[in-house]
């Protein structure tokens, strides 16, 4: 039988089943890439579309007003309505807050049908364990997974009469506004930490042993010397790498500019180019990937074994783990970058890089092993607090 085992007490009866385009009309902008400008109608993809909202700042492109229709053809948004991402990432879900918009390819745009479906309670359907599990189920690919448009509109939701999906999504809203109130507490948890660090790499504070002792002084290391190897990405020029439309991605430093790994839109490559330069540029868990070129300072520490290669505008370093906390090495060089560290040492005109040498003379200061796992596990428990605070799921 199709009822909730948790519902309010005024509703009673089985809910419908019906698929997607039974009870939404809908629109995908899949097709060509629309053509960007500087300034112009704001275009929301898939990095706008974040947990039930738009954000605006994930990233900024721009359509030229002329174009707007043309773009827009296969359906104008409305507030209220929508968003699902189809790919990289896949998933991701937001309302329309506004209607000066366009959408772009990757976002499928979905509005209920009247009488059956009421916006609100679909974003949250969409949004939840049971839906995005089957979601990825169906969905197919390998590091970057995906659906199609054809599958999506199939798939079957459950749902009851649309007075009761208005009290589902009233109550749902209600806690997304306390959500929002845990998002600020997390902004004020990251200045904490920001301070915390401050304190801890100026050794103002410090940790005591397992027994209470004070632990050793502090040495002062250069990145090469803990270092096992390094590598900077693949030229794809110089190489005449071949993209491939499905295959293994080859990141660049914007895929890292948030300081974690991120798939979206980036370039494949086929399965034998990816083994012609595998061993040298795919990263392995524990490598540290830095952006060096265009993009500075922006540092990600590999946790997995995952299939990607690098290109030419990261450097990758592989640390002496007898010697060092990848984790406390991540939190020193993100410290001394958002310090500005790393644009006090650019070079170049129009595009700013930081050369081989330069990367590997920075100092980065060095406790024992033992005071750097506690640091590390310290300040990486804290992230932990703020992440659960800024991104609800």
């Amino acid at each position: 039988m199709n009822v909730p085992q948790l519902r309010f007490k005024e509703f009673s009866g089985e809910w419908e089943v019906k698929k997607l385009n039974e009870i939404t009309s809908y629109a995908d902008y899949r097709g060509k890439t629309p053509e960007k400008s500087d300034t112009g109608v704001f275009l929301v993809t898939a990095k706008n579309v974040r947990f039930g909202h738009i954000d605006y700042e994930a990233s900024k492109e721009y359509i030229p007003v002329e174009n707007y229709e043309e773009v827009m053809r296969r359906g104008k948004p409305l507030i209220g309505d929508v968003l699902i991402t189809t790919e990289a990432p896949l998933g991701n879900v937001a309302s329309v807050d506004r209607e000066d918009i366009a959408l772009a390819q990757r976002v499928i745009k979905l509005r209920g049908k009247k009488g059956l479906m009421q916006n609100s309670f679909l974003k949250f359907y969409l949004l939840s364990e049971r839906f995005q599990k089957n979601l990825f189920e169906k969905a197919t690919g390998g590091t970057v997974k995906g659906i199609k448009g054809s599958l999506l509109h199939k798939m079957n939701l459950q749902f009851p009469a649309v007075l009761e999906q208005t009290k589902i999504a009233s109550f749902l809203t209600a806690v997304d506004e306390k959500i929002t109130q845990l998002t600020q507490k997390g902004d004020l948890l990251a200045r904490y930490k920001k301070g915390l660090m401050q304190q801890i790499f100026s050794q103002q504070l410090r940790f005591k042993d397992d027994d209470g002792r004070e632990f050793p002084e502090w040495e002062e290391k250069s990145l090469g010397e803990i270092a096992t190897n390094h590598y900077q990405g693949i030229n794809t020029t110089a190489d005449k790498v071949q993209y491939e439309n499905i295959g293994f991605p080859i990141i660049q430093a914007k895929h890292i500019t948030n300081e974690f790994l991120d798939f979206y839109d980036a370039k494949k490559v086929s399965e034998l180019e990816y083994y012609r330069y595998k061993e040298k540029y795919n990263p392995k868990k524990y490598d540290l990937l830095i952006s060096n070129i265009g993009t500075l300072g922006k540092i990600v520490l590999v946790n997995d074994n995952i299939d990607f290669l690098i290109a030419w505008n990261i450097f990758k370093v592989t640390l002496n783990l007898a010697i060092c906390d990848p984790q406390y090495v991540t939190h020193y060089l993100k410290q001394i970058s958002h310090a500005g560290y790393f644009e006090s040492i650019k070079t170049g005109n129009a595009t700013k890089f930081i050369n081989k040498s330069e990367m590997l003379a920075i100092n980065i200061i060095f406790p024992t092993i033992s005071e750097q796992t506690k640091i590390a596990n310290f300040l990486t428990a804290l992230d932990g607090k703020i992440s659960h605070n800024l991104k609800p799921t």
